[in-house]
């Protein structure tokens, strides 16, 4: 059975010519050699293969309510976007755990770049070369994958076998259509505003508390000599942290729902995505952001770059920055980043705004898995080994000490912010506990045809490139579209 084709999404990949080459790139050396084939037997061997038969070894996965997983040869492809440290080296590390638990499965697992990896995985997907398990930020791309054929629907292995017990808003953030079609791993995700403490010392600044208070900041640090805002927007997920935010206290989440369903007059165009757009613009003409913005990468972490040398004062980010900036220089970090929350917008406040909405994600990441026949029946002995490896191995003790030891908070019950150390995150945390509503990312939550017409409006916006009028002009016809195809 042929699967359907990615359209909504596929239209805009095309148009990314740097990819096109890259379709096939599904492929990439094992993690570890798997066990069998035609090695020529010891003495030594034999005995060891006896001693294995008589006293196997014990498995973390021994006694739990899981798939029995097979015992033949069995490959299976990973793609995620861990491509540094911390990440890398936690990611990797479940891996061959699982790989050891199970010495006759080898998982290949390849490290994508982030800027790139939406692109590159409907690439794969579209060119037959789809990995068999795959990270995402769910949303609107985790529906179209599932739509399009590339996702199990794992509600039921849910509901049967033993799992982490995730906390209410990570499953919700992995489900679509009242069906489970990820598991989630990495962690709680919030964005905030991260401060060189000495700079503000060193000109008498007060963190500030409202948008008014953060542009008389922003003038006396560009009085001063700083860059306000590290900002590496070559990226455009990266600039529309400012825009969700200025969105999100000037009307909470109201405007923002109304204008992603386009009923009762939602507009891409309405009060608070024109005054986000002014503000931002206005930013700009300032010289709150770097020369060049939009030439900037943050996989390259060049935002980062303009923090350590001194350049640039603040940095709207997720929290995983923290992590990042400690492997660095854990030393100059403790000494020199603080972080504060978004500012209030007092006018909005005193209509009654909510001024409590932060921008971030539940579960960090979710593992879908694309475990399907030539026929287009379901490859249940590979998914249940997907399944054991993200439920058992992404999300076990040793996994989730690591991320706790790092400053990510697991998406599972018992974890929160008493679990971390780093008075940044657990600022963050208790931030995101406390919050009303948590807005997940535009570019994860949108549908993957609007997510890239957004991150272009990211590049207009910084670059003066069109009117805030045009940017929600362009989101509005992209979204319509998007309803209209589906």
């Amino acid at each position: 059975m042929k699967r359907r084709v990615l359209a909504i999404i596929f239209a805009t990949v095309l148009t990314v010519s740097a990819l096109t080459g890259c379709g096939s790139s599904a492929s990439a050396p094992a993690a570890a050699p798997a066990t069998g084939g035609s090695e020529t037997k010891t003495a030594e061997t034999t005995q060891a293969e006896a001693t294995d038969t008589a006293a196997p070894a014990a498995r973390q996965t021994d006694g739990k309510n899981l798939p029995e997983l097979t015992t033949e040869p069995l490959t299976i492809t990973l793609w995620d976007i861990a491509t540094e440290d911390p990440g890398k080296s936690t990611q990797e590390a479940a891996v061959q755990r699982f790989m050891a638990d199970y010495p006759n499965i080898t998982v290949n697992q390849v490290h994508q770049q982030n800027d790139t990896y939406k692109q590159q995985l409907v690439v794969a997907m579209s060119s037959g070369q789809a990995p068999d398990m795959y990270m995402h930020w769910g949303g609107g791309p985790m529906a179209e994958y599932y739509k399009s054929g590339f996702a199990n629907d794992i509600t039921d292995m849910y509901a049967k076998y033993d799992h982490p017990e995730f906390i209410e808003a990570a499953i919700a953030q992995s489900s679509f259509d009242g069906k489970l079609l990820a598991i989630p791993f990495g962690g709680l995700s919030g964005c905030d505003i991260y401060y060189n403490k000495t700079i503000f010392a060193e000109l008498g600044l007060e963190v500030p508390e409202t948008l008014d208070e953060l542009d008389a900041v922003c003038a006396t640090l560009k009085e001063a000599g700083y860059i306000p805002f590290a900002l590496a927007n070559a990226s455009k997920w990266t600039g529309s942290m400012y825009f969700m935010y200025l969105v999100a206290r000037h009307s909470g989440n109201a405007e923002f729902d109304a204008a992603y369903t386009q009923e009762n007059g939602g507009t891409f165009t309405s009060e608070a995505f024109i005054f986000a757009s002014e503000k931002i613009q206005d930013w700009v003409k300032k010289g709150y952001f770097p020369d060049g913005v939009n030439s900037l990468t943050a996989d390259d972490n060049q935002d980062r770059a303009l923090m350590y040398d001194g350049s640039a004062a603040m940095m709207l980010h997720g929290s995983w920055q923290s992590s990042g900036m400690k492997a660095d220089n854990e030393e100059w970090y403790t000494e020199n980043i603080g972080i504060f929350r978004f500012p209030e917008d007092t006018e909005a406040k005193a209509k009654g705004v909510p001024q409590d909405v932060e921008i971030g994600t539940a579960i960090g990441n979710g593992f879908s898995f694309n475990c399907f026949n030539a026929d287009g029946s379901v490859d249940q002995t590979k998914l249940d080994a997907c399944y054991v490896l993200a439920t058992q191995y992404y999300n076990d003790a040793t996994y989730n000490d690591m991320q706790v030891a790092v400053g990510a908070i697991p998406s599972i019950v018992g974890y929160g912010a008493e679990t971390v150390d780093d008075p940044n995150d657990k600022y963050v945390a208790d931030v995101f506990f406390g919050a009303s509503n948590v807005q997940l990312w535009y570019d994860q939550y949108l549908p993957a045809s609007v997510t890239e017409v957004h991150k272009n409006c990211m590049t207009e916006l910084f670059g003066l490139e069109k009117t805030p009028l045009e940017i929600g002009q362009e989101h509005d016809a992209a979204m319509q579209k998007a309803i209209a195809e589906q």
